[in-house]
């Protein structure tokens, strides 16, 4: 039987006693979060800063105790800029109909946004901490550095490059650039994409990532710090993480690694 990694609830407010049901090979529903009948608040944002965002909300609805429910989603851009111009979300044989009162997402995706007339303005809201390297724990491979990808025996993870272009150019150009100062073969991606040495995500790397490696079909997943971070708290005996600058607790990104924007609007 497949190994599937628990993830906890990330659903904000007060908890109901509802019936819980689900099952990760045919029904589970993880970026999508609270009652979308119910919310007072609903929050469109891409999905890879989901903890913090969930930490936030929560607090929220703290400070306003008469909201009814907050409703939030968390997956990649290109689903919720979708599911914004088109009125909804047809999701397996559910169907979502809501409208954002926030969205974040970066720049460039809230700037189509405002071009269309979906938005009339948004405002800086958070600056990550750079990329790092997500290995299995004990780091078996010996990875420590991004150089060390090039080794034809090291499979790795990434975001898959037109269903996710925002955090795929992120990674891509990071591990161009590092391993670009200490190995003078500037197509090696490219040659492990012919190999068969990169596995892409399908639609949302935020989860699969983890799972790649749980599952044992990478030895490495370049991921946003912020990521890796949640994967080591809620999965300790899983993962470890690989610094592309400073130290696992405080990183500091190598010139090269790229630090990305996140808008709200």
């Amino acid at each position: 039987m497949k190994f599937h990694l628990e993830w906890p609830e990330e659903k904000v407010g007060r908890s109901r006693d509802f019936f819980q049901w689900s099952h990760p090979g045919s029904n589970i529903c993880l970026d999508f979060h609270g009652d979308p009948v119910k919310a007072q608040v609903i929050v469109f944002s891409d999905g890879n800063h989901h903890m913090a965002l969930r930490e936030c909300l929560d607090l929220f609805a703290q400070q306003n105790e008469k909201l009814s429910d907050i409703f939030y989603v968390t997956t990649p851009p290109g689903p919720i800029v979708n599911m914004l111009k088109t009125g909804g979300l047809q999701l397996g044989n559910l169907s979502i109909n809501v409208k954002p009162h926030v969205f974040i997402s970066p720049p460039n995706i809230l700037d189509g946004l405002i071009n269309e007339g979906f938005m009339s303005e948004h405002i800086p809201f958070a600056q990550n901490r750079g990329n790092v390297l997500l290995v299995k724990k004990g780091n078996p491979k010996h990875i420590s550095e991004a150089a060390d990808i090039t080794d034809e025996n090291i499979r790795l993870f990434m975001s898959h490059p037109d269903r996710e272009k925002a955090s795929y150019s992120a990674y891509y150009n990071t591990l161009k650039a590092l391993v670009s100062e200490q190995n003078t073969n500037k197509d090696f991606l490219q040659n492990k994409i012919s190999r068969g040495q990169v596995v892409f995500g399908e639609y949302i790397h935020h989860r699969e990532a983890p799972q790649a490696i749980a599952d044992g079909l990478v030895d490495v997943a370049i991921v946003f710090f912020h990521l890796a971070l949640r994967y080591v708290r809620i999965f300790p005996d899983n993962f470890d993480i690989v610094p592309l600058g400073g130290s696992v607790n405080a990183p500091i990104p190598l010139p090269g690694n790229i630090v990305g924007e996140t808008s709200i609007g």
